[in-house]
């Protein structure tokens, strides 16, 4: 899940961009056919049908005789799978609070002050999305552990249970909540608190009729945005959570501890109901959103208040503070001898082979995960998207494959890959050979994250004008020549975000691949969670810190290339 999503999600239920009135080579017809009809199959196969079999799965027992509902039946009679969904619950409602809480305040500071830094606050904000769900626990371990430094701050409770969930979970999620609510908050008619303040309205009245209201539908979709990736999150409550049982880890014991499948795959379906109530419940939400700006609109401009400037500067450094600082405890503690008794530095805990037998293959393997995932993943959304929005076709087939493309938003990581271990794994399945291999990995990972870039690519499909194409035919020029030689230089920096989006989840991912991966083929974040089950945390740390390194560095390089392709490509868009 991601951001980008709030808002952008209602293109689904939106029409399609006008289509061309060029005439359709028969060929061409035949073309777009089979382009359509091989991205509803790949949706099929990767998304709707693992989803079935694992609907089936729940039906049988341990020794797959058909029971119907006796797993559930068994489920609600079981204590502490019963407590793991209150448990579930009652974090995510909390965490989503604070975490909202805390993103709207940045956001407002971003956007309705003029206080010094906000780029570099921006950039703060986005820092846990570099690192896997797995490091903020992993450094909150060696903060408030048995054997932190500040264990004493905790006075008496323990950091291995709901706080520590919490907290990381808090970590991980502030950036999704960040991005929406700035752009919530980015859009505001100045004309309307010009007339407030006209009106003899003060702040804090301006802020409850204005504001407020504006940014509602910003909200609501934070909420269920960060509340649906706690509530799904397999990373943070499988480090840092001790006794407390979570849904998401419950389906990892079920499954890779006790072997019990069915009761796995019933454990999954309720993980996955939330995450479905929450997306409905917040395209319920979008579609009743409203334009707030017209042609007529005044962009809304802070005015420069030293005092109000000052406190949100404090604020914005306070919070990036705690964010940059929980990232460099898990650098530091990567490159210490012995935490905390030895803290002389040493690269010795990168050395992966003394903590795990893959060694720095696992790492290895994330960049080819990374590579495929983006390339492929890229290729496919994109295309995709652009035979749904601009190539000629039936309505009812464009809406199925725009249903299916929105379908993996709601379903976790988790789910998935425990689907997928349900329908690839099969007797029956001619495509089981994919099962354990790096194609697996990869076609899991494109799967989990289609939707985001799926609405990415159509945002910038929806904004060329659909005459392209028949000038295009016009002059004679074959369709996938005006794709690649117009289509693609125009949406150049679409396709550019969504390829360090596949890039960078690929890299932290560990829901979506836990179930899959071989020997051969284990990752550098599944390494990271091997590493701290088997109690070697400064290993696990120095990979974690890997993966923020690396993710890091190829965003950096995504910016210069960004650039780079933007000044070839993008000249159009200069005055």
């Amino acid at each position: 899940m991601s951001a980008r999503m709030a808002g952008a999600r209602t293109l689904f239920f939106k029409p399609a961009a006008r289509s061309s009135s060029r005439p359709v080579e028969p060929g061409e017809r035949w073309l777009f056919g089979l382009g359509m009809g091989g991205i509803a199959l790949f949706l099929a196969l990767f998304v709707l049908l693992p989803l079935g079999a694992l609907f089936l799965r729940s039906l049988y027992d341990r020794d797959g005789v058909f029971v119907g509902l006796a797993n559930v039946v068994a489920f609600l009679e079981t204590p502490t799978l019963v407590r793991s969904v209150v448990n579930s619950l009652s974090l995510s409602l909390l965490t989503t609070l604070i975490t909202v809480t805390l993103a709207f305040l940045y956001a407002f500071c971003l956007t309705r002050t003029q206080m010094a830094g906000r780029g570099l606050f921006r950039l703060l904000a986005q820092i846990p999305l570099l690192a896997p769900s797995l490091l903020p626990a992993i450094a909150l371990v060696y903060l408030f552990g048995n054997k932190g430094i500040l264990r004493g701050l905790l006075m008496g409770e323990t950091i291995y249970g709901p706080i520590g969930i919490v907290l990381g979970e808090v970590f991980y999620t502030f950036p999704h909540a960040v991005m929406i609510l700035t752009v919530a908050l980015s859009t505001s008619d100045a004309r309307l608190y010009e007339a407030a303040e006209a009106l003899g309205a003060n702040a804090w009245k301006r802020f409850l009729t204005i504001t407020l209201p504006g940014v509602r539908y910003g909200l609501i979709s934070a909420v269920f945005v960060v509340f649906t990736l706690v509530i799904t999150d397999f990373g943070v409550p499988k480090v840092i959570g001790g006794s407390t049982n979570m849904l998401a880890t419950d389906v990892y014991k079920q499954v890779v501890g006790l072997q019990n499948f069915g009761m796995g795959a019933v454990v999954g379906l309720v993980l996955l109901l939330p995450a479905v109530l929450a997306f409905i419940a917040d395209w319920y939400g979008q579609r009743r959103q409203m334009a707030l700006l017209s042609a007529r609109s005044v962009p809304f401009q802070p005015r420069v208040n030293p005092l109000g400037d000052r406190l949100a500067f404090l604020f914005c450094a306070l919070v990036g503070g705690l964010l940059l600082g929980l990232l460099a405890v898990a650098g530091f503690a990567s490159i210490v001898t012995f935490w905390p008794y030895n803290l002389t530095p040493t690269l010795a805990n990168y050395d992966f082979a003394q903590f795990d037998a893959a060694g720095w293959s696992s790492y290895g393997n994330s960049l080819i995960l990374a590579f495929w995932t983006a390339l492929v993943g890229t290729v496919v959304v994109f295309t995709g998207a652009w035979l749904v929005e601009r190539a000629p076709g039936r309505a009812a087939m464009k809406g199925l494959v725009r249903l299916m493309a929105i379908l993996p938003l709601a379903v976790p990581g988790m789910v998935l890959g425990l689907a997928y271990i349900f329908f690839f794994n099969a007797p029956w399945n001619p495509l089981g050979g994919l099962y354990h291999s790096m194609a697996i990995l990869v076609l899991a990972t494109v799967a989990h994250f289609y939707t985001v870039s799926h609405l990415t690519a159509v945002t910038a499909l929806k904004q060329l004008d659909a005459e392209f194409e028949a000038v295009s035919a016009s002059l004679k020029v074959p369709v996938w020549t005006t794709f690649l030689r117009v289509t693609v230089p125009l949406c150049i920096p679409a396709i550019l975000d969504i390829a360090i989006y596949f890039f960078v989840n690929a890299m932290t991912t560990v829901s979506a691949v836990v179930f899959l991966y071989a020997p051969d083929t284990k990752t550098a974040s599944v390494a990271v969670l091997n590493m701290d089950d088997a109690g070697e945390v400064a290993g696990a740390a120095a990979m974690a810190m890997m993966i923020v390194l690396t993710s890091a560095g190829v965003r950096a390089l995504h910016a210069l290339l960004s650039r780079a392709l933007q000044a070839r490509t993008q000249a159009w868009r200069r005055r």
